[in-house]
Order: C-alpha cells, then structure tokens, then sequence
C-alpha cells in the first residue's frame, strides 16, 4: 500500500509541475477559431431565423391568394359555361330562324321549306312579287300571286304547292 501512496504523492507532483494546456498557443488559437465560428453561427441562425419566417409568412399569402384563385377559377369557369349554354341558345335559334327563313328564288312546299303562314322580315319597296303555284306544273297552274309596292305581305303555304319570291327579300315563318 505503501508503494501506492508513493506512486499517487509521485504523480501528483510530476501533474503539478507541467505547464496547463489551456494556457498553450495552439490552445488558444483554437479556442478562438471556435469562438470565431461559434459567432459565426449564431449569426448565420439568425439570418436562417428572419429568412425562414419571411418564407413562411410568403407561404401564407401565396395560400391565401391560391384560395383565391381557385375561387376566381370557378367563377370563370362557371361563366364560360353560362357562355357556352347561351352560345348553344343561340345557334339553335338562328339554325331555326334559318330553316323558316325563305329567301329569294321559287320553293317546294313540304321538301325545301316547311308548309305555314310566311311573313317577309321589312317593308318591300318597289314591286315585289310572290307567286304561289301547284307543285309540278313549272309555274303554269297559279293557286295564288300578287305584286306588292308596300308593307309587309304573308302568305299561307301548304304541302303541294311551289313558292315563287322576287325583289321581297326574306320570309319568316310566323
């Protein structure tokens, strides 16, 4: 036991007469290359902080402003619907505004043109004619006709018969 008290006393002196190595040069410079880069973090936390905050806020109003996008997306395109369904409306009318329009030139009644009452669209000026004949008979078998220098004649057309319009312009279907 003695040679251990011996040995601690014997270390304990040699420990007590080396030189303390936080007190050496390369201790030092290193201690404050670390302080340097501990500086530098904490600045560089910072930094992340503001710059990760900052994003996060963007982030917040670009949500918000997809929101309302999304929103504007549908309104749209509920409205190019709308459009679409009109745009449809009216096709449908002007194709059957075209099949009971009669334009100039002769017609027969039940193939060309559907039979009904016709009446022209504006005031005829000068001398429109109309003529209404028996179908097959080129004009020769005349059921009905006149020439009119004013208004706005109709006439009463049925399957069978032939149409002849000149300088009336157009017919409607009443």
């Amino acid at each position: 036991m003695s040679a251990a008290v011996i040995t601690l006393i014997g270390g304990t002196a040699i420990g007590a007469t080396l030189p303390d190595p936080t007190k050496s040069d390369e201790y030092v410079a290193l201690q404050s290359q670390k302080d340097g880069v501990s500086a530098d973090l904490a600045k560089l936390q910072s930094r992340y902080n503001t710059l990760n905050s900052s994003i996060s806020g963007r982030e917040s109003t670009i949500s918000t402003k997809e929101s309302a996008l999304t929103v504007r997306e549908s309104a749209v395109k509920a409205a190019e619907d709308n459009v679409k369904k009109r745009e449809e409306a009216v096709t449908a009318a002007e194709k059957a505004k075209a099949a009971n329009t009669i334009k100039e030139g002769t017609w027969t009644v039940g193939r060309d043109i559907e039979p009904g009452t016709y009446r022209t669209t504006a005031d005829v000026a000068g001398s429109c004619y109309w003529g209404i004949y028996r179908t097959g008979s080129n004009g020769s078998d005349i059921v009905d006709n006149d020439i009119v220098t004013g208004g706005r004649p109709s006439v009463t057309l049925s399957a069978g018969q032939d149409f002849k319009s000149s300088r009336c312009g157009s017919w409607l279907k009443q």
